[in-house]
């Protein structure tokens, strides 16, 4: 169980929550919403004591397991296998077995040593713990050879994966089940994997509060709502199912205004008549009552919702290049003994749509990060046309310096341009006043997104590398990115799981990895999209 008492919760010297009170118990399953940049994300870091409060208390009691929206884990040599089992003490254990094995022979103490490991091993589960997590992560789109894989060598969406495994694998050990935190957990799945996801949290018997803009994930989960309010700094609560919540926050809306317009018209009347009143001396008196009575009516209504700025999101004008700004020859990348993907050829035309399609693991992003310039393949060559300006858009925003500010990151992205004109592409982003100074590392996703969608804006890119750029972001915010791709007149490489960020790209070309197989585009592989 977690519980908060007086909790006031800031960004810089903007207050996100002021003097909260927060229960979660067994059976909660909480969906946190609210816009990007709400809070949302510092909300639930400081629920796990990963993040510390400006006021007031959180106290936790019980296992709770927190999916941060961009995991970093510190040893990048530990097997992916190691690390889920790790949730359960089980790695070490099974390390040291595996270790003595070779050496046991008549050595009396190195058996009794054995004996003892062998069951702890079974105490905490063993050998079926370990086809247990083994079967999470096939669920979860992490077959056998990427568990024997290192840390260090899978993608960004592998390792969030891994984070969400371990998670999993540790709370269904725990008694009753844990408290789970999660932030965007359907984030780099595949169809297959977000439906057996569902499954699992609705079974869950502990807490759960989760940060998601997967309608369908709340939808199925969710049976309370707290809704994170930017503009009052507060949570409204709703005992509601996401669906009833949805009906319910519309008919609270409609009757807010209803009230609000039918109280203005009867407060506007007597302070018409107050008016006239003021005029005679004997009537003073009555008039400040009435004056009075009118405010007071104003003053006891319900707020009604403000609704949330939308960032204005645009991608730059494209500066002049050849016919084929970019090219590469041959690429290849292999991981120890994996190959991901071998001889690869690409060639982008001015103004082309591509998508690149394949399987979690297939090396999407491995070879985006080719194309941008981030990454040596093993093999081949990336050639710059005449004219290329690239723009690379990370889906774990490493290219985002967490330790500068916003507005350090953008003169680092613009050098030509003053800080009046990058103050206003910023504040298209929702990045006002002191927001420029908060350094990248205290951002939530969404607005992480929304930063280095504002870099590209000042790049004059005429060739954009886009992996994921629909991740993090509200309903809204994403139909603004949408807008931006179909808009845009530059040529670009798309990796996604949104088949409505394809749609909106219109591609005339896909790339098929691992194969490196490269086609004409057609409707029917908008399947693969999601599968992905």
């Amino acid at each position: 169980m977690i519980t908060t008492t007086g909790l006031e919760l800031r960004a810089g010297a903007r207050i996100l929550l002021s003097d909260i009170n927060l229960r979660i118990q067994p059976g909660d399953r909480i969906g946190l919403v609210g816009r990007n940049g709400a809070g949302k994300t510092t909300t639930l870091k400081v629920l796990a004591g990963e993040g510390t409060p400006h006021a007031g208390s959180v106290e936790r009691r019980g296992p709770v397991g927190y999916l941060p929206q961009d995991p970093r884990t510190g040893d990048l040599e530990v097997t992916a296998r190691d690390r889920v089992l790790s949730a359960r003490g089980l790695d070490t254990i099974y390390a040291e077995m595996k270790a003595l094995e070779d050496r046991l022979g008549d050595d009396e103490r190195l058996i009794r040593r054995y004996g003892q490991l062998e069951d702890q091993f079974a105490g905490l589960g063993g050998y079926a713990a370990e086809a247990e997590a083994a079967r999470i992560c096939a669920n979860l789109g992490l077959p056998d050879r990427v568990l024997a894989q290192t840390i260090g060598t899978l993608s960004g969406g592998q390792r969030r994966r891994i984070e969400l495994a371990r998670i999993l694998f540790r709370d269904a050990a725990a008694t009753g089940g844990g408290i789970l935190l999660l932030d965007e957990p359907t984030n780099h799945l595949d169809s297959d994997s977000i439906a057996w996801l569902r499954n699992f949290l609705s079974s869950h018997k502990g807490g759960l509060v989760v940060i998601s803009h997967d309608v369908e994930l709340l939808d199925a989960i969710v049976n309370k709502v707290w809704y994170l309010d930017a503009n009052r700094a507060t949570i409204d609560f709703y005992n509601l199912s996401w669906k009833l919540y949805q009906q319910q926050r519309e008919t609270d809306e409609k009757r807010r205004k209803r009230e609000r317009a039918n109280a203005e018209k009867k407060a506007g009347a007597l302070m018409a008549q107050a008016d006239k009143m003021r005029a005679k001396a004997t009537k003073t008196v009555a008039a400040q009552n009435m004056a009075r009575r009118a405010e007071r009516m104003l003053g006891d209504l319900e707020e009604v919702r403000v609704s949330d700025k939308v960032a204005k999101v645009r991608f730059p004008s494209p500066k002049p290049c050849g016919k084929t700004p970019l090219t590469a020859s041959g690429l290849s990348k292999t991981y120890g003994s994996l190959e991901i993907f071998v001889d690869v050829d690409v060639a982008v035309d001015r103004g082309s749509r591509v998508a690149i399609l394949g399987l979690n693991g297939a090396g999407k992003t491995t070879l985006l990060r080719m194309l941008a310039g981030e990454l040596e393949p093993d093999t081949g060559e990336v050639h710059a046309g005449h004219g290329l300006q690239r723009g690379y858009y990370a889906q774990e925003h490493e290219q985002l310096d967490v330790d500068r500010t916003i507005l350090e990151l953008m003169r680092s992205a613009a050098p030509d341009q003053n800080d009046t004109e990058l103050r206003k592409i910023l504040g298209a982003f929702l990045f006002t006043g002191d927001d420029v100074d908060k350094p990248a590392g205290v951002l939530s996703g969404g607005e992480k997104t929304r930063l280095a969608l504002a870099t590209l804006v000042c790049s004059g890119a005429n060739v954009l590398l886009l992996d994921e750029p629909t991740n993090n972001l509200d309903p809204i915010s994403r139909e603004q990115v949408l807008d931006a791709i179909a808009r845009y007149p530059g040529a670009i490489v798309l990796v996604t799981h949104d088949p409505g960020a394809v749609t909106a790209l219109k591609p005339d070309r896909a790339i098929l990895l691992p194969d490196g197989v490269e086609d004409a585009w057609s409707d029917d592989l908008l399947e693969l999209v999601e599968l992905a």
